[in-house]
């Protein structure tokens, strides 16, 4: 049995430890949410700054291969009271502060945040910044839509401050677009990188995807030769997450057997790998490359790297709020996500209340487990030298993870472990022998994506 057929197995991405379907809901309660996001606010305020992530769930049409909340409309008369929501929820956040917020980040997230007009996403950040402060080295980000992104988007944001764009790619075989409805022409996003460029964002990225229906070698060669092409700063070269039982018709647009698996999907991603670093893209964390001159290769080599609900980040901040619907905050203590349902979120906000449908509060346990997963996910290592990230079933988990050091994925030394050049695609394997809450309580049915 070869290596991609013993790991590849159902797991987490660990955007969050414990994950989302391992939260204790009933720890969380509206007031005990306020008591540690204003505990986090107070500690890390003004030492680090925050971060906001604003989840913008419209789109225009549906792509079968996103896993996000969204809601596809045409219709961009949505925008104006979408925006006043987020705003007065922003509101609601710093009514509980005894000082100014500092932001250190802002990420835009979706659903398609390029659906908003300029004129609305400015009115948007502007809504933002009135009630805070910029910290001294910010980063503002935001997703854009190639097909639907214009130059005065990029000019306007530009102007706000943004200096980082994500342009969603996944594949450019015809045949590939049309399966997972995301038709977009290499023309397409060959011009809005060059605009980018051109106006001065200083870290451009695209997102890849491998494992898409009916993908092969050619379609993976033949993307990344053009993308080369566009010389990006940084890529997202993600797994295609196949899980039609958790999003239902999303992901029907095509049969199971079209989807590469094992192997042959794993083979996907070397060939990819091999052709970045060809170009000078170094790999970073899970799924990331980044080149030499980028701030997020910067931030892994000198240990700042890290990763949360907004995926891999160069800085880390304690406290990370989640703006408008369906977004999860994260107090580093709790974790605490918005109504799912715009109608639910809008309903909340007009009450004057944070639209907080569930979360969790994290116990001492958690804090050490979040640590170990977040130093193997950002670092490939983590340690328990001291005594604060030792826990009872450490032991335990060491013991278990000898197979994989004999399999040389990792190195076990006296106080500490290291993920090999090997490991590095099994480190959602690695993170999973620490995960106490997920051995506890084994899913009895699919929850998660192949892990490979």
């Amino acid at each position: 049995m070869s290596l991609v057929q013993k790991y590849n197995v159902p797991g987490p991405r660990y955007t969050s430890y414990p994950t989302v379907p391992y939260w204790d809901e009933d720890s969380l309660t509206l007031s005990l949410w306020k008591q540690s996001l204003i505990k986090s606010f107070k500690e890390s305020n003004t030492t680090e700054g925050i971060s906001l992530y604003i989840h913008l769930p419209f789109c225009e049409s549906l792509c079968t291969f996103c896993g996000c909340h969204k809601r596809i409309t045409k219709r961009n008369e949505v925008e104006h009271p979408y925006i006043e929501a987020v705003i007065k929820e922003w509101q609601l956040y710093c009514d509980l502060f005894e000082t100014t917020p500092i932001i250190k980040e802002i990420h835009l997230g979706g659903g398609t945040p390029t659906f908003f007009s300029p004129e609305n996403l400015e009115h948007l950040i502007l809504g933002i910044l009135k009630n805070a402060k910029k910290a001294t080295q910010y980063e503002f980000s935001f997703e854009g839509h190639p097909n639907n992104t214009t130059r005065g988007h990029l000019q306007k944001l530009y102007d706000l401050g943004f200096r980082r764009v994500s342009f969603g790619v996944q594949d450019y075989s015809e045949k590939i677009q049309s399966a997972i409805h995301r038709v977009q022409p290499f023309h397409n996003v060959a011009k809005v990188t060059f605009w980018a460029k051109e106006i001065g964002y200083t870290s451009i990225s695209h997102d890849l995807v491998f494992g898409l229906p009916f993908q092969t070698l050619d379609h993976i060669i033949d993307t990344i030769e053009k993308t080369n092409s566009l010389s990006p700063d940084r890529l997202a070269f993600y797994s295609y997450a196949h899980v039609p039982w958790i999003k239902g018709n999303g992901q029907r647009g095509f049969k199971d057997e079209d989807v590469p698996k094992d192997e042959e999907k794993r083979a996907l991603y070397e060939v990819g790998k091999r052709l970045l670093a060809q170009k000078g893209f170094c790999e970073i964390g899970m799924d990331h490359f980044a080149l030499e001159e980028d701030s997020m290769y910067k931030s892994f080599k000198d240990g700042k790297l890290h990763r949360n609900f907004m995926g891999y980040t160069s800085s880390k901040t304690q406290l990370m709020i989640g703006l408008g619907v369906s977004a999860i905050s994260d107090s580093w203590y709790a974790f605490a996500q918005n109504e799912k349902e715009l109608e639910a979120y809008h309903h909340r906000l007009k009450l004057n209340e944070l639209p907080i449908f569930r979360g969790h509060i994290l116990n001492d346990e958690d804090l050490k487990i979040r640590k170990h997963i977040l130093n193997l996910m950002c670092q490939f290592r983590t340690s328990w030298d001291e005594e604060e990230s030792y826990f009872q079933e450490l032991p335990e988990i060491i013991k278990q993870l000898s197979e994989m050091e004999n399999d040389g994925l990792i190195v076990i030394r006296k106080k500490s472990l290291i993920v090999t050049e090997k490991g590095k695609p099994f480190v959602r394997n690695i993170c999973m022998a620490f995960d106490l809450r997920l051995k506890r309580n084994a899913p009895k049915t699919k929850l998660f994506s192949m892990t490979v």
